[in-house]
């Protein structure tokens, strides 16, 4: 087994075995390993088939024992694992609720902004449109305005003319009455 592992393995293994039982009671494993490596040393250096198959039992056991104390840390470590993710993805979750709902919200601001702006938008197109068909009866009122001023102008020089022509009439009259 040694040349199997390095130094460094068998040691990290042996320190995780006895981080995992209790220090004052060693496992049944570690009592029977115990046992073994004993009665072992104790024969004469001929070993039995009945030792090497209870060796081999025992190291079975071993192995089975410890892959099961692995595995049940690797469930509890799973388990914790995936309760932390389904937390993590619950909390992204509830960012991504939050987040969604901010945006509705925004939404709902621009959209009502909007329709303000294209409100103001019609009513600057109605003052637009208003102000040009007054543009548009400006010149006709300018030239209405120039014609009563050139009609008034025209008034008076009629009347005036009028006055002229009623003295002329008149003294043209006179030297025919004295004529006479």
């Amino acid at each position: 087994m040694s040349s199997l592992y390095s130094r460094k393995d068998l040691s990290s293994r042996s320190r995780k075995s006895l981080s995992d039982s209790p220090p004052s009671s060693p496992s049944p494993s570690t009592k029977s390993f115990r046992q073994d490596r004993a009665s072992r040393s104790d024969s004469s250096g001929v070993e039995s088939p009945s030792d090497r198959l209870s060796a081999r039992t025992g190291t079975y056991t071993r192995r089975e024992n410890r892959l099961a104390s692995l595995s049940k840390t690797d469930d509890n470590s799973a388990s914790k694992d995936y309760k932390k993710l389904y937390e993590d993805a619950l909390a992204e979750n509830e960012k991504l609720k939050s987040r969604l709902d901010d945006s509705k919200l925004e939404l709902t601001k621009i959209r009502s902004q909007l329709d303000r702006v294209a409100q103001e938008k019609e009513a600057l197109e109605k003052k637009v449109s208003d102000m040009e068909e007054e543009l548009k009866t400006l010149p006709a009122l300018a030239r209405l305005q120039a014609l009563r001023r050139g009609n008034a102008h025209l008034l008076v020089e009629n009347k005036a003319m009028l006055r002229t022509l009623a003295r002329l009439s008149q003294t043209a009259s006179l030297p025919e009455t004295e004529d006479l």
